[in-house]
């Protein structure tokens, strides 16, 4: 297997992406469209959504009983950090 293929497999497995996954991309996505369709700039439509998705993270772990559901603190930080990278990205990646 190549290096790429390698670090590939590493990342489409928990707890790197989850069944939430594809919820984090397509919320990412709509609220990124929403807020250029009320005129947003480019830059403040990711953020919303980098902001919203850094909020959702916070209630999740307040609601959730912080890292417990994860098994432990490393998993939650890689969910985490995930789940924000991928709907960040897809704004990123919708406005360029």
């Amino acid at each position: 297997m190549n290096p790429i293929s390698k670090v590939i497999q590493k990342f489409i497995q928990p707890p790197w992406i989850d069944k939430w996954t594809a919820v984090h991309m397509a919320a990412g996505a709509f609220i990124c469209k929403v807020a250029l369709w009320c005129g947003a700039p480019d830059y403040y439509a990711v953020a919303l959504v980098f902001g919203i998705g850094a909020a959702w993270e916070v209630m999740e772990w307040i609601v959730e009983d912080g890292w417990i559901p994860y098994g432990s603190r490393k998993n939650w930080a890689k969910n985490t950090i995930s789940d924000l990278v991928v709907e960040t990205g897809l704004a990123l990646w919708m406005v360029l």
